[in-house]
């Protein structure tokens, strides 16, 4: 079970579970999916956590909208990005039915606003002039605002997981062309950070967080990720940042690093950084991030 640190990362997630069956970002506080998300596959087969996780789908499945979107809470009404979410952890936990279905032709039809008439006229025209390559369909954080990277790679991974069932030449091409616009905002050093990698002329520098979640992104395309994971390996190193030491150490033992056990230690009471290290752990779940190429 990984010792300490692992397990009581674990039984926090247990113990600070809502009754709704959701996880908030904070114990106590209101359940929102991409937490629930989170803790969800920290605890996957998980021996201790089996009523958890069926208590859990409840929720995401009451979650789906009637489009096949998910909410990302109960006070929001629309759809987001976390549908991505839903969808990786209904390949993970071999749910391959229509609300898994639905899901994916949602996260099929989504692309950043970048790619609209308007936005290309606008574009033509010199207003509001862009600085990154809009050519390749990505995706947004809502439908009708601009693509960023992290909520195309979630995408991305989760249709990479999908693909491995389903084997669709559509979702293919948007997987493809997803990379091809993660490919395209790295910035200068070889990173990335949460959008373009150049505003007014300027190179952005990159960011753990978002060098890490590109990486995931680019599994089986080496060529391509080559210098983000030198980056990646020097914040492992030097960054100070929990939740960015996280997914740099999911993303890094997703290319095959082999890392050291962190100590043991309390965990934190953020809700999400908490599942994301039992995760990052070297016996952990970090395993179900990892896809591969597109097949």
């Amino acid at each position: 079970m990984g010792g300490v640190y692992l397990r009581t990362r674990r039984d926090n997630l247990l113990n600070v579970q809502n009754p709704d069956g959701g996880w908030g970002y904070f114990p106590g506080k209101a359940s929102w999916l991409e937490p629930t998300a989170y803790a969800m596959l920290a605890l996957h087969d998980d021996a201790a956590s089996a009523e958890a996780i069926a208590r859990a789908w409840r929720l995401v499945e009451n979650w789906q909208l009637p489009d096949g979107t998910w909410r990302a809470g109960a006070q929001v009404q629309d759809s987001t990005w976390v549908t991505a979410l839903a969808v990786t952890l209904c390949s993970v936990d071999g749910k391959w039915g229509p609300m898994m279905s639905k899901g994916v032709g949602r996260l099929l039809d989504v692309e950043g606003a970048e790619r609209s008439t308007l936005f290309r006229l606008m574009s033509f025209l010199g207003v509001g002039k862009v600085e990154a390559d809009t050519s390749h369909p990505a995706w947004p954080w809502r439908a009708g605002n601009a693509s960023w990277i992290e909520p195309t790679v979630h995408a991305i991974i989760a249709l990479k997981k999908a693909q491995q069932r389903l084997r669709a030449q559509r979702i293919r091409d948007r997987v493809l062309d997803g990379e091809a616009m993660v490919v395209s905002r790295r910035c200068a050093d070889g990173g990335w950070n949460h959008g373009s990698a150049r505003t007014y002329q300027i190179d952005s520098p990159s960011y753990p967080e978002s060098t890490a979640l590109a990486l995931l992104a680019l599994q089986g395309r080496p060529r391509d990720a080559a210098r983000g994971l030198a980056m990646a390996r020097e914040f492992h190193r030097t960054t100070k940042s929990p939740l960015a030491l996280a997914w740099l150490s999911i993303a890094l033992q997703a290319w095959g690093d082999t890392l050291d056990r962190p100590p043991d230690s309390t965990a934190p009471s953020d809700v999400m950084l908490t599942a994301l290290e039992a995760l990052a752990h070297p016996d952990g779940n970090h395993g179900l991030f990892r896809t591969g190429e597109i097949a």
